[in-house]
């Protein structure tokens, strides 16, 4: 009998590793489920009129966007993750732990910002009509566009890339790149013919998570008038109060993020990127000199003053100016909320995408690959959608909950789940478990599986080879994973404003409520704040790496 011999086997290969991962892939897939059910139920009239007169302009949107951001994000992030592991240039310590710094600005923030400061009365203008007695004619520099979508899109993702990248490249390359060198290769063709098939995983790891990003973005895209299929989403729920379509367009956009993992899976099909011995050394840098190395710092110096130095010196000249009308004595507050949503989201993140990690990379089957790959599917779903789901399955757990929360004295008829932090927590868990198990799977495809076959020859456990074997070589990729994960979080604005417990505020949504009242300047102190905590976490792990913590 065929199917018992099926079942022996898939006995034989479970084990608790397996079992963790299977339980929290159920817990994770359940809102998922229900929007993707969005699909069986039928279609009513407004769905007729969106796929009839606005799919297609949703559907070009999105995917001109994906491909703009996604080329120009992951070509800045891989050729500055090159220059600053692979060379040696004046600056070039200070721009390894900077260009990381745009990481922590919200690009819906970077939008507001930029469009503000490139109008006709914004400091760029007016300081060309003021200072040097030059008029612009109008659009020259003008942002709000599909053009202004792709440029902040790119200046605030491509840390993505870049960081992920620059893990690998120097922990990986130093032996292929070296004796590269030393056969004569040198510039394009050492990054052409060495470089970029070797970071090919850390490369396709931060591209995934630009995309996603991008599919999920609502805040840029409506503010510079791009028709994406996020945007339609937003429209189609509160513009149209028409659940059922927004939810059916949920799960369309969900459809198309699997249909990417499985292409990236048939691009990656019978490939092993590894390291083939345990002496692995860093990559030495090689000395620039002259015009080359000056070219690299002023291009280092471009992106890193467009990324952050810019945006944040206007975000200070505007809080000096607001200050006193903007500072509350509830910002004390609002910080805490902000860091310890942050804090246990990304811990409960990162335990569940260990396991998953390791759980598909043990059994290598196709199944397991499937099952980690739709638990981080969240990632791209806008984070209004993941409330739906996230909203339903905790009003059914309260119903069936009730009974026990009378005998507890808590009230006949009491929502205690649905008005709870830990709701929030989960929507968090199911949104970003893509940037910690992205991180995380990157940084096992870097191990050999000797290691940990040699490890239980020895006679060690499962979980001693985990915690000795794996874990240290692990411990880059968990620093990024914590890093990407905890700024997500931080940042987070549409899941925080539809789950957050009542009265319960945080620096993104305070932010938030004054850029959408056209209150820019007031919306300045917030937004400097979430990035000042943002950057907190990112300065101190970029300390812990260079051994000074």
């Amino acid at each position: 009998m065929g199917w018992i011999k099926s079942l022996r086997r898939w006995g034989r290969r479970t084990d608790g590793w397996s079992l963790a991962s299977a339980a929290g892939a159920a817990v994770i897939l359940l809102p998922i489920l229900y929007v993707l059910t969005g699909l069986l139920r039928a279609p009513n009239d407004n769905w007729v009129k969106v796929k009839q007169y606005l799919l297609a302009d949703y559907v070009l949107g999105s995917l001109k966007l994906v491909l703009v951001t996604g080329f120009f994000a992951t070509l800045i992030g891989l050729v500055l993750a090159w220059l600053v592991t692979g060379y040696s240039f004046p600056l070039r310590r200070f721009f390894r732990w900077a260009l990381i710094l745009p990481l922590a600005v919200p690009p819906y923030i970077a939008a507001y910002t930029y469009g503000t400061m490139t109008s006709y009365t914004g400091i760029i203008q007016a300081t060309l009509r003021n200072r040097f007695d030059l008029v612009l004619e109008p659009g020259t520099i003008e942002v709000m566009s599909f053009r202004g979508a792709a440029f902040i899109m790119t200046l605030f993702l491509y840390p993505y890339v870049f960081m992920i990248a620059c893990s690998f490249l120097e922990r990986q390359s130093a032996s292929y790149v070296e004796n590269a060198r030393l056969l004569g290769s040198r510039g394009f063709m050492l990054f052409f013919r060495i470089v970029l098939p070797i970071a090919r995983p850390a490369i396709i790891a931060g591209v995934m998570l630009v995309i996603f990003e991008v599919l999920s973005d609502y805040g840029v895209s409506n503010y510079f008038g791009v028709q994406t299929i996020s945007k339609a989403i937003f429209q189609t729920w509160f513009g149209m109060y028409d659940v059922d379509s927004a939810t059916r367009l949920a799960a369309w956009l969900m459809l198309a993020v699997i249909g990417i993992f499985v292409l990236e899976k048939y691009l990656r099909r019978n490939r092993q990127f590894h390291a083939t011995t345990s002496r692995s050394k860093p990559l030495s840098p090689s000395r620039l000199k002259g015009m080359a190395a000056y070219g690299a710092m002023m291009f280092c110096s471009l992106v890193w003053i467009l990324a952050f130095l810019a945006p944040v010196s206007q975000l200070v000249m505007w809080s000096i100016q607001s200050y006193r009308k903007v500072w509350r004595t509830d910002f004390a507050d609002l910080m805490l909320n902000s860091v310890t949503g942050a804090m246990i989201g990304t811990v409960i993140i990162l335990i569940i995408a260990l396991i998953a990690a390791r759980t598909a990379r043990l059994l290598s089957s196709g199944a397991a690959y499937v099952l980690a790959r739709i638990m981080t599917a969240g990632y791209a779903v806008p984070g209004a959608i993941i409330a739906i789901g996230v909203l339903a399955i905790f009003i059914m757990l309260d119903e069936r909950l009730m009974p026990i929360y009378e005998l507890a004295g808590l009230g006949k008829g009491r929502l205690v789940l649905s008005l709870s932090l830990g709701m929030l927590i989960t929507g968090y868990v199911i949104r970003f478990m893509a940037t910690g198990y992205n991180a995380l799977e990157a940084g096992y495809e870097k191990i050999s599986l000797a290691y940990s076959e040699a490890s239980r020859t020895l006679g060690a456990s499962k979980m001693r080879t985990f915690i000795k074997v794996e874990m240290p070589l692990l411990r880059g990729s968990l620093v990024t994973a914590f890093i990407v994960t905890f700024v997500e979080i931080m940042k987070e604005l549409p899941l925080t404003m539809l789950l957050r417990p009542f009265n319960y505020n945080t620096l993104a949504t305070r932010a938030y409520q004054y850029a959408s009242d056209e209150r820019i300047y007031e919306a300045a102190l917030p937004s400097l704040l979430l990035i000042v905590v943002s950057l907190i976490p990112v300065l101190l792990i970029i300390m812990m790496e260079r051994g000074k913590l």
